[in-house]
């Protein structure tokens, strides 16, 4: 079966079908800018466009960089504040004529990754991070999610965790990606201590470049970059959009 799936991110709006049995794109995948400012009524056009370059009438998935309870937008912090309270899923449905099942974006990647890719039949626990604009994570114990964890915005040094790791921390303060990598560990290091993990995912556009600087990260649990790179969102949209009755 082949599924719309969408993935709206701090820098990109970015879709694809995916054959859900196999976990891959069956197109190319279509990405639009995220618009400035994120807020509604600039990001629902581009939203429309994404998913009018698949024509269909099928279901859609679609994720969304914060909170997100049967639909509704509990959180936007790397979006405009005007998403707060919105029920996305029934004007996503409105916007594109289609049935949109919603869900966080580092949730979506996650159940890719323990689907098709790097968490396929490990057990205990495994948690997936995104790094990019902001950190998203997923949190699985024996393979069951629990949902919206967001804990890119654990504080460390008095401030969200992501304001000093993400990769857009990395861009804005120029360092190094040995230097990234330190801050990288510092906050992997405090996850660590939390949750004592089996295995951290690492996603993202980062994963594309693991090379540069997982090498030296020092956390116990197993970690390894995400299989699918920076599709497993688009993935894990379209496996939720599958499976709402």
């Amino acid at each position: 079966m082949t599924i719309l799936g969408i993935d709206i991110g701090g820098s990109g709006i970015k879709g694809a079908p995916v054959d859900i049995d196999s976990g891959t794109l069956t197109a190319e995948r279509f990405r639009l800018e995220t618009p400035r400012p994120a807020d509604p009524a600039t990001v629902l056009p581009v939203l429309a466009e994404v998913a009018a370059h698949f024509p269909g009438e099928g279901p859609i998935g679609v994720t969304f960089p914060g909170v997100v309870v049967r639909g509704v937008i509990k959180t936007a912090a790397n979006l405009h504040q005007d998403w707060i309270g919105l029920d996305a899923a029934t004007v996503f449905t409105e916007l594109t004529h289609r049935p949109v099942t919603v869900l966080n974006d580092a949730d979506a990647a996650g159940v890719a990754e323990m689907a098709f890719g790097a968490g396929q039949d490990r057990k205990g626990t495994v948690m997936l991070f995104t790094f990019g604009t902001g950190i998203g994570s997923a949190l699985f114990r024996d393979g069951d999610l629990v949902p919206n964890t967001e804990l890119g915005h654990l504080e460390l040094h008095g401030k969200d965790a992501e304001l000093r790791a993400s990769d857009r921390a990395r861009e804005e303060n120029d360092l190094s990606w040995s230097k990234w990598a330190s801050r990288v560990d510092e906050y992997l290091d405090h996850i660590e201590m939390l949750f004592s993990p089996d295995l951290i995912i690492v996603g993202g556009g980062v994963s594309k470049k693991a090379e540069k600087w997982m090498s030296e990260l020092s956390v116990k649990a197993d970690i390894v970059p995400a299989a699918l790179l920076n599709n497993a969102g688009i993935v894990g949209a379209a496996m939720a959009a599958a499976t709402v009755k």
